[in-house]
């Protein structure tokens, strides 16, 4: 089992940054592909970015390209979400996931209760 909880959503306003951090429980956390999706209201959840165990691999959408990092520090169970130059259109409900599958495999299992962030116009 695996318990994960997201902090550092809030208000700002556009062109702004914001880090995001997802805490994981368990021993094995540093094996699990971990990934960030968000949901906007009365929008269906959508993939933001993955990153691979060890970190050597990454992978985002479209749209956060350029302006999102994914980062992860295994030593302390967390992986991060950079956001840079914040646009309205990022406001959402951002989870953190476990994939226990490897790279490119597998589903995410384990989900976060989730965090928000607005972006201000």
């Amino acid at each position: 089992q695996v318990q994960l909880v997201e902090s550092g959503g809030g208000l700002v306003q556009a062109g702004d940054s914001l880090r995001l951090s997802c805490a994981a429980s368990g021993r094995t956390f540093s094996t699990y592909t971990m990934g960030w999706f968000r949901q906007a209201p009365g929008k269906e959840r959508k993939f933001v970015a993955a990153i691979s165990w060890s970190g050597a691999s990454t992978s985002y959408a479209d749209s956060v390209k350029g302006r999102f990092t994914i980062s992860r520090d295994n030593a302390k169970n967390t992986v991060y979400l950079q956001m840079n130059n914040l646009k309205p259109e990022d406001t959402a409900v951002y989870y953190c996931a476990a994939n226990t599958g490897t790279w490119g495999t597998g589903s995410y299992d384990y989900w976060g209760q989730g965090t928000q962030v607005t972006v201000s116009s």
